[in-house]
């Protein structure tokens, strides 16, 4: 069961959680072309997350992630954005929700304990088939034979 308690304080702390990340990306010399994105695109995409999460871990449908997700990692090959800085930047939105989860002191009891564990489980499977799909549609943007741009610096 995933707890709605803490997804419920991640939805309402979503500004907090997206600007960590987004402050994250624009420093981390492993991210210099996701890092040349505009801020409001890797908000957006933040937001798309932390804000929904509740449906996304509770109420989505594979079909709806897949068209998603495959459809952002098509956006991305076009863009010019090395797949890896892609993959990197999801699992980094991860560590910062758990890192912000943990950093509430929201695990006291053996309960809670056990429902942080639960989310963290939750957020792997979800980021997990959210990365399957964007590398998914990254390989079929490549198959097609396009040429990703270049973002302008």
């Amino acid at each position: 069961m995933v707890p709605s308690k803490l997804i419920g304080m991640i939805e309402d702390h979503w500004e907090q959680i997206s600007t960590n990340f987004i402050e994250d990306v624009k420093r981390d010399p492993h991210l210099l072309e996701l890092g040349r994105l505009p801020q409001s695109e890797l908000r957006d995409r933040a937001r798309d997350i932390l804000k929904n999460l509740s449906h996304w871990l509770t109420e989505s449908d594979d079909n709806e992630l897949a068209r998603r997700y495959e459809d952002l990692g098509r956006r991305r090959c076009a863009e010019g954005i090395p797949l890896s800085e892609v993959v990197y930047g999801y699992q980094d939105i991860r560590r910062r929700i758990i890192d912000w989860v943990r950093a509430q002191g929201v695990a006291q009891t053996t309960i809670e304990l056990y429902a942080a564990e639960e989310l963290e489980h939750a957020l792997a499977r979800f980021f997990d088939h959210v990365v399957f799909r964007i590398v998914r549609g990254y390989e079929l943007k490549l198959k097609e034979g396009v040429r990703p741009a270049r973002i302008p610096a």
